[in-house]
């Protein structure tokens, strides 16, 4: 069972998409087994992180332009190739265990989509695996 889901995005951020995958959970009655949560864009990704504190992003996104930057030598020619860099140092999905048919995530955690070129409209995907 695959859901789809889409968003806008702005130019660069962290989304929390954790109700968006406790739904595809919920809808597809699994109980236990577990989820992908997989992103098919090539300057975005799909991490796990606190959600508790909005400061964690902001220092997500400031670490990672610190070590990411835009640099002359550069030739990919749409501008884009510390996009390309930070989506892959972050991924492109995670994978969750399924427990009584809800996500299990630790108590700070949260499913952030990471938009790294933005603004567009984005898509991500949740599969479920019984078992």
């Amino acid at each position: 069972m695959i859901f789809e889901y889409t968003l806008n995005t702005a130019r660069e951020d962290f989304i929390n998409i954790t109700a968006q995958t406790g739904e595809a959970i919920t809808k597809s009655t699994i109980k236990e087994g577990t989820a992908l949560v997989y992103c098919p864009h090539t300057t975005a990704g799909i991490t796990i992180n606190e959600n508790a504190d909005p400061d964690v992003v902001r220092d997500m996104l400031f670490g990672l332009a610190k070590t990411f930057p835009p640099r002359p030598e550069f030739r990919h020619a749409e501008g884009n190739s510390a996009a390309h860099l930070k989506a892959s140092a972050i991924g492109s999905s995670v994978t969750l265990i399924i427990k009584n048919g809800k996500p299990l995530l630790g108590t700070w955690q949260g499913i952030y989509f990471c938009e790294f070129d933005g603004p567009r409209n984005r898509k991500f995907f949740v599969k479920m695996l019984a078992g």
